[in-house]
């Protein structure tokens, strides 16, 4: 009588990931080369931020939900504004939002170079951390590090201070910068633009591990200007809805073992938000030299099926946002006057906005004299997560053949092409192996 061949089981085990916003943990299981389990666990601890702005003055709101995150707060800041300029009928001059583009731009920039040379450039180098690539790459290092410096000089020019700027507030800024405050900035985005380039000349040649997948791609959308915090949201495959209406057409829902809401379209489905997906729904829009750049790559598919090309993705919006910084400081006349009055009234409205890693949204209602009764904030990394997990589940299977060391490399690799967050891009403490 014929005996059933044993069957074969590998489990891959992380109990502490470091950098996080709380604690995480993957357990990833896989079964005669099938997995059966794929959970990339967040233990976040809850912050209570929207609770903390209930009662609030909405200008307090803005300050208050910066602190949610010290490598983007601007996203923060800009989805809460924009939702209570949308309240009270606020028009802002459009001088004012331009800046507010160039303090966005700032972050951007800062960010990407952080994620780009600090963070994931070592997985594809094969260095265990930015310190250890320093050593044979220090000019590498070095060029992060300046591009980073330029965009937090540029969200103190505009924002106040580069970590969680103090200048945003409801009908505009509190303090605009004069022209020769911008204008000192320019020699060090002219060279931003060139080593953007050469950021993207560098990552075209990096070895991606192959993984072709069909993702659904969400970002915003504009008629004019590459996707920031105005247009509306748009996917790969239909969504078209306006900014504010996020509700219709995605839900947040509890997962056990998570402390942080999760989301999914209205039918369950995950999808992909971050710079992966601005690039492929948003390339017209792109800055002509970033779209030059982009076409020169040969990456726009990768780009769009391979979540490894991200870092190329960034690439391109360095470019993209060190010249339109240059754009604007040329352009750039001082407004009549910082802000416009509003009048408190009660209301409700939403409002997303692009961080670097996705759309992170924001709704708001406000009783008669503008005090918040209610906030929901839902960031890029709980939008991301399930399809982080999907992505897991579809590319675990390449690495069964891998040893312990090399298929965990693989694991965080994947994990931090979506750059959650600096405090989630980030390397495994502890990962077990069971073989069945």
């Amino acid at each position: 009588m014929a005996t059933e061949a044993p069957s074969f089981e590998r489990s891959f085990r992380v109990e502490g990931i470091t950098r996080v916003e709380g604690e995480g943990s993957l357990h990833l299981v896989v079964r005669d080369g099938e997995v059966t389990e794929a959970r990339l666990k967040i233990f976040e601890a809850p912050r209570y931020f929207e609770r903390i702005i209930v009662g609030r003055h909405p200008d307090q709101v803005v300050d208050i939900v910066a602190r949610i995150c010290g490598i983007c707060p601007v996203a923060y800041q800009m989805s809460a504004v924009s939702a209570f300029e949308s309240i009270f009928g606020v028009q802002v001059d459009p001088v004012v939002t331009r800046l507010r583009r160039l303090l966005y731009a700032g972050e951007y920039i800062e960010s990407h170079a952080l994620h780009v040379y600090l963070l994931h450039a070592p997985d594809f180098l094969g260095y265990a951390s930015a310190i250890d690539m320093a050593r044979d790459h220090r000019d590498l290092v070095e060029q992060g590090l300046a591009l980073k410096k330029t965009g937090n000089e540029l969200m103190a020019a505009v924002g106040g201070r580069s970590v969680h700027p103090v200048s945003v507030r409801v009908g505009g800024l509190y303090r605009v910068p004069k022209k020769r405050e911008l204008a000192a900035l320019r020699p060090a985005l002219a060279r931003a633009i060139d080593a953007s380039r050469a950021t993207l000349n560098l990552v075209a040649q990096l070895d991606a591990p192959a993984f072709d997948r069909k993702a659904r791609l969400v970002s915003l959308r504009h008629p004019t200007d590459y996707p920031l915090f105005q247009g509306r949201i748009v996917s790969s495959d239909g969504i078209d809805i306006g900014i504010g209406d996020w509700r219709t057409a995605f839900r947040e829902e509890h997962h056990e073992g998570s402390n942080a809401l999760h989301a999914r379209t209205l039918s369950g489905e995950t999808y992909m938000l971050g710079p992966s997906a601005r690039v492929t729904l948003a390339a017209d829009q792109l800055h002509p030299l970033a779209r030059a750049a982009l076409d020169g790559s040969g990456l726009r598919d990768a780009i769009a099926s391979n979540p490894f090309w991200s870092i190329a993705a960034r690439a391109i919006e360095l470019i993209h946002y060190s010249a339109e910084a240059v754009d604007i400081i040329d352009a750039y006349e001082p407004p009549a006057r910082p802000f416009e009055p509003w009048t408190p009234r009660a209301g409700a409205a939403g409002w997303g906005s692009e961080a670097p890693r996705g759309i992170c949204w924001h709704h708001y209602e406000t009783d008669d004299r503008g005090l918040v009764t209610k906030g929901q904030i839902v960031p890029p990394t709980s939008q991301n997560q399930g399809q982080i997990e999907a992505d897991l589940t579809a590319f675990a299977p390449s690495i069964l053949a891998l040893d312990h060391d090399a298929a965990t490399r693989r694991l965080e690799q994947l994990i931090r092409s979506y750059d959650p967050c600096i405090s989630c891009a980030t390397h495994f403490l502890d990962l077990t192996i069971d073989r069945g």
